[in-house]
């Protein structure tokens, strides 16, 4: 074997944030110092090297010169810390409300996950795999997010299955809050997956039936609208393409949500979006 050196493209400040979190999950539970494997910055090392995409944990593992066991272990440790500092949905809309954001975008994306067989029952009464989409012809996570004006993606909620429609999963966890947003003030635009959901979330008119047309005024209200909306795809692109662990994830899928939350706060401090003091 040729040992040989390796770049990681994160900024000594994140490694250094990610270390502190670890450090202090440690001494809330109440770890003996120098009882572990590996110190916080190297934990944190670890961690920031797999959202990188380097998804072979053994691998990592053995470049860290601890077990199998140990490098799943401090991975899923880190996720943990991480995405326990993501905002909540009410955190991320009064701060977009206080940071005076004209509108939030309102998308969902689906995450690629390993196979995994779990038998529900469409609304047809039809026996279905929960997490094939349909849509997608793969299995995947259903992900909803917010994101401002500019792509930056403000928060995520948690998981569903890729059998889930995107107004579904909006319903179970956005859409409440967002109506509340709206009365005070800030809408939210989404693409026609989204039409029906209700006051204050704008979507595309639709094309009539038959051989009528749009009017002028639908066909630039629909303009103005896929040209303010379309910055929201930025957030995604920019999670997964930073994050490349979120391309295919081989966990639990059950744990998309928590390793896109964690992706969130590394990206929030990447682009020096602090979190308000809790």
């Amino acid at each position: 074997m040729i040992a040989h050196r390796a770049m990681l493209d994160v900024s000594r400040a994140l490694v250094h944030h990610v270390a502190r979190l670890l450090r202090d999950e440690r001494r809330r539970l109440g770890t003996p110092k120098g009882s572990r494997a590996l110190t916080p910055f190297w934990q944190a090392m670890l961690v920031l090297r797999w959202f990188r995409g380097e998804s072979d944990i053994p691998k990592l593992g053995r470049d860290h010169r601890v077990s199998r066991a140990t490098a799943y272990r401090y991975i899923t440790e880190g996720i943990d810390v991480l995405a326990a500092q993501a905002p909540d949905l009410h955190e991320a809309l009064d701060r977009a409300q206080a940071d005076g954001l004209a509108y939030v975008i309102l998308d969902g994306t689906l995450i690629p996950t390993d196979r995994c067989s779990e038998q529900v029952i469409s609304v047809k009464g039809e026996p279905i795999d929960a997490w094939y989409s349909g849509k997608a012809r793969r299995h995947a996570g259903n992900l909803q997010a917010l994101s401002a004006p500019t792509g930056l993606p403000l928060w995520i909620a948690e998981v569903e299955p890729g059998s889930v429609h995107d107004l579904t999963a909006a319903r179970s966890h956005v859409l409440g809050a967002l109506y509340t947003a709206a009365t005070a003030g800030l809408p939210t635009l989404a693409d026609s997956g989204y039409d029906g959901a209700g006051i204050g979330i704008h979507t595309p008119i639709k094309q009539p039936d038959g051989n009528q047309i749009l009017s002028p005024d639908n066909r630039t209200y629909n303009r103005l609208l896929r040209a303010l909306r379309c910055l929201g795809e930025r957030g995604f692109a920019l999670l997964k393409g930073r994050w490349r662990i979120l391309q295919h994830i081989t966990a639990s899928p059950s744990a998309i949500g928590d390793i896109a939350r964690a992706a969130l706060v590394l990206t929030h401090f990447e682009h020096n979006y602090l979190p308000a003091i809790r």
